[in-house]
């Protein structure tokens, strides 16, 4: 009888002594993670393009500022619109230019009118220019007939307007298509005579070209200019000074329009917001973003007059006392 009520008692002795010890142990909850959206997709441009080096350095920029971009490399401008403008995630570099298409349903975007799109922020100024090998004894646009000239990927900017400029100068060059990182390396080749670009200046696939061979880049003469502005009313006139590319000794005249990054009309306006912010308060864009994004500046919204602005960046300009076009 003792010894059972002894044994009882140390039981419940014991019993105390490991719910103390129990309780005694600190109490780790395994914390929730927060819901992370997915990150937006980023559509830029492929290998030597201006598109693609810009993007990434807006990618690694966000990152610091905790927004994710994914970036992700395309044909360029015409791709871009038609991907932001079917997908409420995604965003892209776009050339005003073809954004005048796509708003329009016109030229590339025929019967298409891409009402999904809205701009965020400015990139910078595109114009278009030509490299050669002097060796060509190529001299002018009009020397190019019959040439074959390279214009970057099939149906993007560059090739839509080297058409048209071919049409207003009347002459039949031979079209090549590819990457333009790949197209300079085929010019130094010797493989094709010419490379038709449009992006920042210094053009990167131009420049290489100057850079590691006796190289001419120049643009269109002054009536060309004149006629390509009579027939698309998107460009703007636009010249190149002289020591822009090595080896260039005088000015260069061509068209230009400016670069936005779009975004669909259904990105949520607090992401909108957010990334208008964040890039456009960085306090020299050339050197934390991209050297090409020395026009990535607020002020410079009011270049766009074509696509509608995103109500979440219309929330940043209003506050930075922007006033955007009608």
């Amino acid at each position: 009888m003792i010894q059972s009520a002894l044994r009882r008692a140390t039981l419940l002795a014991l019993a105390v002594i490991g719910s103390t010890l129990v309780l005694a142990q600190p109490v780790f909850v395994q914390p929730v993670p927060a819901q992370t959206a997915s990150p937006v997709t980023f559509m830029t441009a492929g290998d030597g393009s201006a598109f693609l080096p810009y993007g990434q350095g807006i990618a690694a920029y966000l990152a610091s500022k905790g927004i994710n971009l994914d970036v992700r490399k395309s044909a360029g401008s015409n791709e871009n619109l038609s991907g932001v403008d079917a997908s409420a995630t995604t965003i892209g570099t776009a050339f005003i230019a073809s954004a005048y298409d796509a708003v329009n349903g016109t030229g590339w975007a025929a019967g298409h009118k891409h009402a999904n799109l809205r701009a965020l922020f400015p990139m910078y100024e595109t114009s278009f220019q030509i490299a050669v090998l002097r060796s060509r004894a190529i001299r002018s646009f009009a020397d190019l007939d019959g040439k074959k000239v390279g214009v970057g990927p099939a149906k993007a900017p560059a090739e839509m307007f080297f058409r048209a400029a071919a049409g207003i100068a009347n002459i039949a060059p031979i079209i090549v298509n590819g990457d333009s990182a790949t197209l300079a390396k085929r010019v130094l080749a010797g493989e094709i005579d010419a490379l038709w670009q449009g992006a920042v200046v210094p053009i990167p696939s131009l420049s290489e070209i100057a850079d590691q061979a006796d190289a001419d880049v120049f643009g269109l003469s002054d009536a060309e200019v004149a006629a390509m502005l009579l027939k698309l009313p998107q460009l703007a006139a636009t010249t190149i000074p002289a020591g822009t590319y090595r080896g260039q000794t005088a000015n260069i005249r061509s068209v230009s329009a400016w670069n936005f990054v779009v975004a669909n009309k259904d990105l949520p306006a607090d992401t909108a917001y957010a990334i208008t912010k964040a890039v456009l308060s960085a306090s020299d864009p050339a050197f934390r973003i991209h050297p090409t994004a020395a026009g990535t500046l607020a002020r410079n919204a009011v270049q766009n007059r074509v696509v509608p602005f995103h109500p979440g960046a219309k929330r940043f300009y209003d506050e930075a006392g922007i006033k955007l076009p009608e």
